[in-house]
């Protein structure tokens, strides 16, 4: 066998083999730049694989990881898929647009992103600046609900996209908000107005959703909004803006002024109010816990603020066979008493008509009188017409009140003189002076219990005008509005302590309930002080009576200065009525010196104690028996 060998072609065709495989190698190797990314991608990939191996690994997504409309293709429908798992489908449809509805009595926009609604306006009404009032809107409210899938993410609906659909059933505007993973798999939101009236029925509702939804998290719906500032007193308006709600079948209760946070149980419904408009959220079954916060936002009356009070509710949502069915209802609209009232849902609560006594003479006396009073004749008349109604009312128990203030003036040289006599004998004189007001019939009680008797009825006004929905922006004389402060003198100027407890500005209707006030307490407490007997060891009366004289106008002219003038109009007319059936009654009707013969009538009949007066007297005389035992042993 011949054996072969390497001829001089064959070692030039090999050496030019391996000269073409190694230009080759040289040209396909990597550029710096493509060596970097290379090692940035694979440290990538190191880093995703170790996240996806770890255990109950949670993905967070927000709007900010798509756009609508940015799914052209199917690589981009994937990418999608990653960040949102099954609700890609309606992310790929997403529309950035806003759905606008209209009853005679709102104008709605519902946000696509998120669902819910982002402007609420009352179309019957405008705030103090005659622009219109909006109850939602430029992003003070949010509604969304927080919740975990089954592939291990966070997610919140008011960063989806929802898809809307508005059809019309009998009169009724329906508007669809579904988030969606199939066309038959879906989260909705389904809102039903209809016109004449500021309820819409809300309804959250899920449907083949149980093997995407994680039933083992909580699902928590976040219901945030922060109150418009209506009214021109912001301090005003802010006392009566807070958190209203009902619980445990038919309680209710508020959260107050100051910054709150507090958990409820088995809550119906809750109502943000916000003094004359209110927006509440009622539910058909009970949310079994409620997280509840408010937080003040005004600092200052003399700041231009924007907002009263910042509102927060936290509401876990049950899953029912891994589904959402809440049936809801929405109320946008006035805080009206007669309106709310008519719902039969107790929603009138929210107007603070008063507990007990207090509520019972608003609810049933002063409304149903104002009402009709306000119906034919301008309000402001109606409440000087009702003031005087009320002060008839009440003229027999100033009467009875002035009455006993004579008889004391009547007695008082007697009592000075068993005073006097019995100086060094506290005890005695106490039962000297009991027993003759006894026989006179002239207990200082019976001045006493008039003047509570009128309590109630003082509280229940007091709580009336600030609740009085008809009194807004209502006119009388020179006060633009009754539900607020009538100023005929402001100033830019920020005074310390003045603008903060007075105001930038003088009401004229509190200046002359002040005035009223302290001649009314002149005529009053200065018969009352020269009547009154000084005790030895006990604080002058009269000089407090004084005291009060002064302080009460003066505290009137400053707490009511930010109140609503048909408050303060009632006080005025109130303390002049009050003014002039004192004069009659103490210059027509009160003849001194009958009283006193009548008196002196009395003083020689024997008179029978009651019960008090008996035990009085008894516990009077033990006293005085253990005095004198006591001052025997010491002698």
């Amino acid at each position: 066998m011949e054996e072969k060998k390497l001829d001089i072609n064959s070692i030039i065709g090999f050496l030019l083999i391996f000269g073409i495989l190694m230009y080759m190698l040289w040209q396909n190797q990597p550029t710096p730049e493509e060596l970097e990314a290379q090692e940035k991608a694979k440290q990538e990939q190191v880093e995703a694989e170790k996240k996806a191996s770890e255990q109950n690994q949670t993905k967070v997504t927000t709007a900010e990881d798509f756009t609508p409309g940015e799914v052209t293709d199917s690589l981009q429908l994937v990418k999608l898929q990653n960040k949102l798992g099954a609700f890609a489908y309606s992310a790929a449809k997403a529309s950035d647009k806003e759905t606008l509805v209209e009853s005679d009595l709102l104008a709605l926009k519902f946000n696509n992103k998120g669902g819910y609604l982002s402007e609420v306006k009352l179309k019957a009404f405008v705030d103090f600046k005659e622009s219109p009032i909006y109850l939602v809107k430029d992003n003070n409210a949010s509604f969304n609900i927080n919740f975990g899938t089954t592939d291990s993410r966070i997610l919140n609906t008011k960063d989806l996209y929802f898809e809307p659909t508005i059809t019309k059933n009998e009169g009724n505007t329906i508007v669809s908000m579904k988030l969606k993973v199939s066309e038959s798999k879906f989260l909705e939101y389904r809102y039903e107005l209809k016109d004449g009236d500021y309820m819409m029925g809300f309804t959250i509702r899920s449907q083949g959703l149980s093997d995407v939804i994680n039933s083992s998290q909580e699902v928590n719906l976040d219901w945030n909004l922060k109150g418009y500032r209506h009214a021109k007193s912001i301090s005003y308006e802010n006392r009566y803006t807070d958190i209203h709600y009902e619980y445990d079948e038919g309680k209710d209760d508020y959260t107050g002024m100051s910054d709150t946070e507090e958990t409820v149980e088995n809550v119906t419904w809750i109502g943000y109010k916000q003094h004359f408009f209110s927006s509440i959220l009622l539910t058909d079954a009970p949310f079994k816990s409620t997280k509840l916060a408010s937080k003040n936002l005004v600092e200052d009356e003399a700041i231009d603020t924007v907002y009263t009070k910042d509102f927060a509710s936290k509401i876990p949502l049950e899953l029912k066979g891994g589904e959402l069915n809440h049936n809801l209802n929405w109320y946008y609209g006035p805080s009206d008493f007669k309106i709310l009232n008519a719902y039969d849902r107790n929603l009138d609560e929210l107007v603070p008509l008063g507990w007990g006594i207090f509520g019972w003479i608003n609810r049933y006396i002063f409304m149903p009188l104002f009402s009709f009073l306000g119906s034919f004749m301008p309000y402001g008349i109606a409440i000087v017409v009702m003031t005087i109604l009320v002060k008839i009312l009440l003229s027999f128990v100033q009467y009875k009140q002035f009455l006993s203030q004579a008889k004391m003036k009547i007695l008082k040289p007697e009592l000075d003189a068993i005073r006097e006599k019995y100086k060094d004998n506290k005890m005695k004189a106490q039962q000297e002076t009991m027993a003759l007001q006894t026989k006179a019939g002239a207990s200082p009680l019976s001045g006493c219990l008039p003047a509570l008797i009128q309590l109630p009825v003082f509280y229940a006004l007091f709580q009336f005008f600030p609740s009085a929905f008809d009194l807004r922006q209502k006119s009388f004389l020179w006060a633009e509005d009754l539900s607020s402060y009538d100023s005929v003198l402001t100033w830019d100027v920020n005074i310390p302590l003045i603008s903060t407890f007075y105001g930038n500005h003088m009401s004229l209707f509190p200046i002359l309930a002040s005035i009223a006030i302290f001649f009314y307490m002149r005529l009053t407490t200065g018969q009352q002080v020269n009547t009154q007997p000084q005790q030895e060891g006990m604080p002058d009366m009269g000089k407090m009576m004084k005291y009060m004289m002064y302080f009460s106008p003066i505290m009137m002219l400053f707490f009511f200065n930010n109140y609503a003038s048909g408050l303060s109009l009632y006080y005025f007319i109130s303390n002049v009525i009050s003014i002039g059936i004192i004069l009659v009654i103490k210059n027509y009707i009160l003849d001194e010196d009958k009283i006193h013969a009548q008196i002196q009538e009395k003083k020689k009949k024997p008179k029978k104690q009651n019960r008090f007066q008996a035990k009085m007297q008894e516990m009077m005389e033990q006293a005085e028996k253990q005095k004198q035992a006591q001052q025997k042993r010491k002698k």
